[in-house]
């Protein structure tokens, strides 16, 4: 074992059992939470000083953000590499995550050797290619603006469509038709 150790905070049990078991063939020392209050419990088991290497958190954590939880993981430790893996993956939600610690964020799907590639890229690249982006659909538009307004209301899908002026079934079925699994 190289002693190198990962937190997964993730909800799906068959996502998670399967990065968990990818992820130790690999020599990890892997913890598994389903949530923001197992997250919690699980820091409080390290002794002071000491955190996991890495953690992969997903953003949606059944109704609640994942964002909380990078935010706990620095709190507790700045030396912990976090990457965000989401299904709901929007400019807004990257932009947070970002300013909350995470190092990386990536959307579903993703495999473990992406994500591992994600763990060893903490540092940013002023070269990164500057390439004119294609002309983004209206509905694409939508789709970042629907999640902006919903990382801004913390994820709450009725204050999200009250302030976009639509009913909250009709956002919960545009949310649900774009799913990434």
């Amino acid at each position: 074992m190289s002693g190198k150790s990962l937190m997964i905070v993730e909800d799906d049990a068959d996502l998670a059992r399967t990065l968990k078991r990818s992820f130790e063939r690999r020599g990890y020392s892997v913890t598994h939470v389903t949530s923001p209050a197992e997250l919690d419990t699980a820091i409080t088991a390290f002794a002071p000083g000491e955190a996991p290497d890495y953690a992969l958190v997903d953003l949606k954590l059944g109704t609640e953000s994942g964002l909380g939880c990078v935010r706990s993981l620095t709190g507790h430790s700045s030396n912990t590499v976090i990457v965000v893996l989401t299904g709901y993956a929007s400019i807004a939600t990257a932009v947070e995550a970002i300013k909350l610690g995470a190092s990386n964020y990536l959307p579903k799907p993703a495999n473990s050797d992406e994500i591992e590639a994600a763990f060893g890229k903490t540092e940013a690249d002023a070269n990164v290619s500057l390439a004119a982006q294609p002309t983004r659909s209206v509905k694409t538009l939508e789709w970042e603006h629907i999640h902006e307004t919903l990382a801004a209301t913390g994820f709450n899908i009725s204050e999200t469509a009250r302030r976009l002026g639509m009913h909250r079934r009709t956002l919960a079925r545009k949310l649900e038709k774009r799913r990434i699994k």
